[in-house]
Formats: C-alpha cells, structure tokens, sequence
C-alpha cells in the first residue's frame, strides 16, 4: 500500500521541486506503523520496544537468542569516494539500495548512523537520506530519535562529574575523611586528564576551557575542554559492543585520567563504571525505522569516521542478518577511512564477513578531485559543476581506482554506485563505467534519489550479482602486528602515502603502547581528514610522495582502540556561518517541524 501511494504521487514527490522535508512529510502520510513494521520483518511483539507509533527499539538480545540457529543473509557495506564537503549521497544510496533490493526480494533491511546534532544544525543536514530515498519519520530521526545520543553524553559527563569530584575532595580533605567514606586517595595529576566534557553540537568556544573557578566549594580549578558526543569512547564502545556484559565489562576499562606516577585511572575505580553502563542500557538496543518506500532501517550508534569509529552498530548488523535476506549497512565518507576501520575494526570485532562493498561516486565529485573549482558549502557550485565535461571527470577518477583498489585488497567485491545527478552526462557517466569496468569492478547509474527503488534497480542487480560471487575476505593486518608497523600498512597501503612521521610525543606514546602486551591485540582507529586520502583536506585527487604526521596517539581503553591523530583535526568541530539551524523551525499551527534536510 505503501509503495503504491508513494507511486501515485510521483508528481507531487518530485525531489527536483521539493525539499527533503516536504518529501518526508507526505510519505509520512502513509508510513506504516512501528507494530506492522516490525511483525512483518519477523520481530516478536515481546521483542518491539515501541516509541509512538512509527518508531521503536528491537530487544536485540532476545532476537538474537530466538533465531541464533538461522544463517545470515548478505551483508553488503556502503562507503564511497573522497566526498566534495557536501557529502556524495552514501545515506542517500543505502536507502535507495534497500529500496532497489526489495523490489527483488522482500527480505531486504538498511543500517544507518544516528546523526549528530553538530551537523544537523550547521552544514551537513541530518544523514536521512534524500529525495525519494529518505529514512522516516524524518523529525524524530533528526531530533535525538530514542535519545541514544544524550544516553552516551550523560554517561561519558558522568564519569568527568565523577574525576572532578574526587580532585576536589581529595585536595580538600584529609585521608580520615576520605577513608570514613571508603575512599581511596588516587593522587590524580589535573595536568594529566585526557577525557574532556561532551555536548553534541559544534561548539568551537568550548574546545579548551578553565573549569573550578570560584572558591573551594567550586570544584577544582584545572585545564579542560569540551568534544563532540559522537567522538565520545562511549559512543565507540556503543558502535562494537556484543552484549550487555560486554558493554558493562567496555565501560569500566575507559581511562579518565592519570596518576602522579603515570599510573591510568579508570571509571572503575572511580567507581562510576555501573551508574554510565545504567544510562546506556536503553541505548543497546536499535532504533527502527523505515525507509520511504516501507523497508526496515536499524538506526544505532553515530557519525564521524574521521574522528571515531563511524560505523552502525554490531548488534544492529547482527539483528538484521537473521531477519534479511540482504541487509545494507553504511560506514562514514570514504573507503580510505569509513569502510577501513568497518573492513579492519567492526568486522574485526564482530566475526561478520561482508559479501559485498558499494562505493557512492558522484560526477560531482570526481571533476572536484579532477582540478575543479573549490566546492563551499552554502555557495552556489560553479557552472563546471553543471557543465558537461568528461576530460575533467576522467582527470579526476584516480581518487575513486584508489577506493576500488583499497576495498579489492579486502578480498571484497566491489560495486561502483554512480549516484546520478540531473545535470550528469551520458558521456560524463560512459568515462566513469569504462574505468570502473577496466579495474575489475562493477559500476551502476543509481537514480533512486529522483525515483526512489525504481531508480536503484540496476545498482540493485549489481550488487547482487556480487553477492553470488566468491570473495577472499581478509583483515589488513593480525593482531601480533606493532602499532606504528599498523600505521604505517594503513598510511601505505590504504592512503597511498610514502611513509610515516612522529612528533616526539607521539613516538613516546607509541613505543609505551608497544610495550604494554595487554594492548597488543587493540584495533588501530585512525584520526584523518575526510576530505583527502591524505592528512592534507587541500590535496585532491590521488596525492602521492607525501608523509602522513602523527601528532599524537590517543588511548580508548574500554573500546579497545589505539586511534593515532595525524594532521590538525579536530575532535570538537566548528558551527560555520550559515549553519542550517537559520533554516529550521515549527509551524506554529500543526507543531510540525519544517527545513529539516
């Protein structure tokens, strides 16, 4: 019924004349509700956690208990070329896929990352999708769905009301106080606190701050500073975790600061470890949503490849393998960061091995990495973004060989999704295929942001046809591997750079890592701009001869990440100046929400 009144109103759903939102709001109209969602999936009603009437949680554990007999369907990842700053349509493409793929099948599911309140409210939008190719209800989806992401940034402050508290107490009082309350003095070093505060927007004046101003009562007065919430180690830990022993056993490892003597001290012994694991335990379990066209879409854990893991989570991944014939799951921007720590942490992690890999190319893209004009969000494109010109295309189709080549040494098979724009030519997209078909790949025209499933069936077909074939899966590097020998795989063999350097500090960090064998078998989550194959946002293309910095090395204890920072990246990003919250706002009469995208 669904998608028989998303067709009759093909003429008013038109995405070239309508925004996001409009379009979300009339498919709304006949979504079907959370309860017929999930029966007709195979959810249980004991297993639906309902949130109104059109979304809910899945009890993840109790689906995997129930069906843990039944083999997995195919498990399909979507990642995507460098992306020009305003995103190439990899959302757009998983909801588009899963709609392509269920007009083969009907057992077809999407997973996608809940996005962040700092790029919903400044340039990016909030990662719904597009077009006819959205994940709904947009509102709630946008607006702190079931409140996994406030879940992750109390607990994470939690842990730093927890490290403030006992600096103060044990700089005020002495060690009979502190032992008539069964305290131990920890001798915490306040120049020494890794952790900072969260809040999930983008708040560049909050990067470093001085907090215990005032007198005694006040808190102790040190250095500090503010992240995003969705570069949290909690919110990591939510991404990979496999179960709520798991999740408790992760979050008590989480090192908050350090000791006097360099020793770590944890959430455990600040004994805040069970209180964070309480705020999360609503949070383990997925979201359920829908596409536009009524195909299931688990929504768990956050954005950011960049600066954190940016992958939907394991038990998300693991629920919709039992209940699909083909489940699509998506990691953040490019192949050269999103799909390598999906390929190298999450697969790592979880045991799942992917069938097949789609990386989104956009003609837009490519004339950009070809030598095109600079793309600016909130600036009009350049006539040479609109203009037919295959030579600068093909200039520019290094950076996507480069991604073929990074997902071919996986063992996985790769599909190229040319994600069609109005503006395209035939001849721009004849370059791109002959390309992709002449490395060894399968390339496909995906229109399902103007047509939603119908637009996608060849994508649909393609990867398919991969799914059926033999693939070698197999990780970059074995856990008996160094770090800086990892770093140096990763910066090699994935961003084609010609070797490695270290700021003093990071070596120091990097050969005490070494030498601490209870980390030896820690994942490797590197720090990187998005918007290059190197550390460089400025360096288009397929940059070579180039050295990738490390100018620090972060540990995520209770994750299990050593994440190396290479180049100047920040872990709290900045609100521009046209952020998209001048554009967003509420119909006083209906309460809707209205300039969403």
């Amino acid at each position: 019924m669904l998608i028989w009144c998303i067709g009759r109103r093909r003429k008013m759903l038109d995405p070239t004349k309508l925004q996001d939102w409009q379009i979300a709001e009339e498919a709304e109209k006949s979504m079907k509700s959370v309860h017929r969602l999930a029966s007709e999936w195979g959810i249980l009603d004991n297993e639906l956690l309902p949130y109104g009437h059109h979304l809910g949680k899945v009890d993840y554990a109790a689906v995997l208990d129930r069906l843990k007999e039944r083999p997995d369907g195919k498990y399909i990842d979507v990642t995507a070329i460098t992306p020009t700053p305003l995103g190439e349509g990899k959302s757009t493409t998983t909801i588009g896929l899963v709609q392509g793929l269920a007009k083969r099948n009907d057992k077809v599911s999407g997973a996608i990352r809940q996005p962040s309140g700092g790029p919903t409210f400044n340039i990016k939008g909030s990662a719904a999708g597009g077009g006819l190719s959205q994940c709904i209800p947009l509102t709630p989806f946008s607006l702190g769905l079931t409140g996994d992401i406030d879940s992750v940034t109390n607990a994470h402050n939690l842990a730093m009301v927890s490290l403030t508290a006992r600096l103060q107490h044990e700089a005020t009082n002495n060690d009979e106080f502190l032992a008539k309350r069964n305290l131990r003095r920890l001798n915490i070093d306040p120049t020494n606190v890794p952790m900072r505060w969260v809040i999930d927007f983008c708040a560049q004046s909050l990067r470093d701050i001085i907090i215990g101003l005032g007198g005694k009562n006040d808190g102790y007065m040190m250095r500090s500073g503010f992240a995003i919430s969705v570069s949290s180690e909690v919110m990591a830990i939510l991404a990979i975790f496999t179960s709520l022993r798991d999740l408790r056993e992760r979050i008590g490892r989480i090192v908050v600061a350090y000791d006097r003597q360099g020793n770590p001290i944890t959430t455990h012994d600040l004994e805040v470890d069970g209180a964070m694991t309480a705020w999360l335990v609503r949070a383990s379990n997925p979201n359920l949503l829908q596409t536009t066209e009524g195909q299931p879409v688990m929504v768990h854990a956050g954005p950011f490849a960049n600066i954190a893991v940016g992958q939907s989570s394991i038990v998300a991944d693991r629920v919709a393998l039992k209940l699909s014939d083909y489940h699509v799951t998506e990691s953040g921007f490019g192949a050269d960061i999103g799909f390598e720590k999906f390929w190298n942490i999450k697969c790592r992690v979880s045991g799942l091995r992917p069938n097949c890999a789609v990386i989104v190319a956009t003609v837009r893209a490519l004339k950009m990495h070809g030598g095109g004009p600079k793309v600016v969000p909130g600036k009009p494109l350049d006539v040479t973004y609109t203009q037919s010109d295959p030579a600068l295309v093909e200039r520019g189709l290094a950076n996507l060989l480069a991604h073929i080549e990074t997902v071919k040494v996986s063992g996985i098979n790769p599909v190229v999704c040319i994600n069609n724009f109005h503006t395209d030519s035939d001849e721009e997209i004849a370059v791109i295929k002959d390309a992709v078909e002449n490395a060894g790949a399968r390339a496909a025209v995906s229109r399902h942001w103007l047509l939603g499933g119908e637009g996608a069936l060849e994508l649909a077909d393609a990867v398919i046809d991969a799914c059926e074939e033999k693939n070698d899966f197999r990780l970059l590097y074995e856990d008996a591997l160094s770090l800086r020998a990892r770093i140096e795989k990763i910066a090699t063999e994935v961003y084609g750079a010609a070797g490695v350097s270290y700021t003093p500090e990071a070596r120091t960090k990097a050969e005490a890592i070494e030498a601490d064998i209870s980390k030896s078998n820690f994942a490797t989550c590197m720090v990187k701009t998005h918007l290059s194959l190197s550390h460089d946002p400025t360096l288009k293309g397929r940059p070579s001869g180039w050295t990738l910095p490390i100018r620090d090395i972060l540990v995520y204890n209770g994750a299990g990440f050593i994440v190396p920072v290479a180049g100047d990246i920040k872990l709290m990003p900045g609100t521009s100046s046209d952020p998209a919250f001048r554009r967003i706002d509420v119909d006083v009469e209906t309460g809707k929400v209205k300039g969403l995208f």
